[in-house]
């Protein structure tokens, strides 16, 4: 680390406590999207106390009217569900291999493709998205496609074991996360048909696993799991630190922060499986239970 810990740590320390002592009530609206099996789908939530589990919205490969039959299968053990363009669109991995940017409203999807063991993919500039892919014959790299052009990506990059990736709009970087390492990306030629990423910057992990990388609202950090701990990653600082609550949970699939009342979802598996039928609340003790269901990530859905 090439910043001294400790005053970023009391930095760090007030900007979570700002989180314990924000509203914990999302807005009527607001949505948690989840997936984890072959389901895709959406509850509503205004508080930790007051979620709706009749499901909202739900999607399936098979009942996908317009994806290719060669994908339909692919979609065993969805692993990403990122809303997109305020819910209107849904932005779906799954370590089957299938990746597709669904319409909400009529299921269809706009955008599929196959990529290796597939664990997470985010939105770029000019139409493009990029996908993590992780252990695979095909996987261990980055793989960029015009929304415009499905099946064969445009760009690849390798990347051991990828399962992150967050665009940081005000840094014009991309952030991928590794089994070991957090990279930072910068978008090259990118107005051309044949755009590349360009690796920064390359932080190593402080324990192995990397595994879900997402954005903090309004505190300009990203928070990351791997198979241990749970961190926070300040890129001016360029230091990772453990999660002030959560820091030391274990086997952690994904957090997710709301942006507005920052009320925090938590995915964590078990020794025994990498799903659970549980989500978790920062501060909170009363989780909400989905028996029979094996989630996996948990994403805010907050509509313009």
């Amino acid at each position: 680390m090439d910043a001294k810990p400790w005053p970023l740590c009391r930095f760090l320390m007030l900007l979570l406590t700002a989180w314990l002592f924000s509203s914990p009530a999302a807005q009527a609206d607001d949505e948690l999207i989840l997936c984890g099996w072959d389901e895709v789908f959406a509850l509503r939530v205004s508080g930790p106390d007051k979620i709706s589990t009749n499901k909202v919205w739900s999607w399936r490969a098979k009942d996908c009217p317009n994806l290719p039959e060669k994908l339909q299968d692919k979609f065993g053990a969805t692993d990403e569900c990122k809303p997109v363009e305020g819910g209107k669109k849904i932005l779906i991995t799954s370590s089957g291999g299938g990746v597709a940017l669904v319409e909400r409203a009529s299921g269809k999807a706009l955008f599929s493709a196959f990529v290796g063991n597939a664990h997470s993919a985010e939105m770029l500039p000019r139409n493009r998205v990029v996908v993590a892919a992780s252990t695979h014959a095909e996987g261990n790299r980055l793989a960029v496609f015009d929304l415009n052009q499905p099946g064969e990506p445009i760009y690849t990059t390798e990347m051991h074991s990828a399962h992150g990736v967050v665009w940081d709009e005000k840094r014009q970087a991309l952030w991928a996360l590794g089994s070991e390492e957090l990279n930072g990306y910068r978008l090259v030629n990118w107005a051309s048909p044949e755009p590349k990423l360009h690796m920064a910057n390359s932080y190593p992990l402080p324990d192995p696993g990397g595994h879900d990388l997402q954005a903090a609202p309004d505190f300009d950090i990203l928070v990351l799991t791997t198979g241990s701990h749970v961190y926070v990653f300040d890129p001016e600082r360029r230091a990772f630190f453990p999660h002030m609550t959560w820091g030391n949970k274990r086997g952690v699939k994904c957090v997710s922060i709301h942006p507005k009342t920052k009320l925090t979802a938590l995915i964590q598996g078990s020794d025994r499986h990498w799903w659970s039928d549980t989500v978790q609340w920062l501060d909170f003790e009363n989780a909400l239970k989905l028996p029979g269901q094996r989630l996996y990530k948990a994403r805010w859905c907050v509509k313009e």
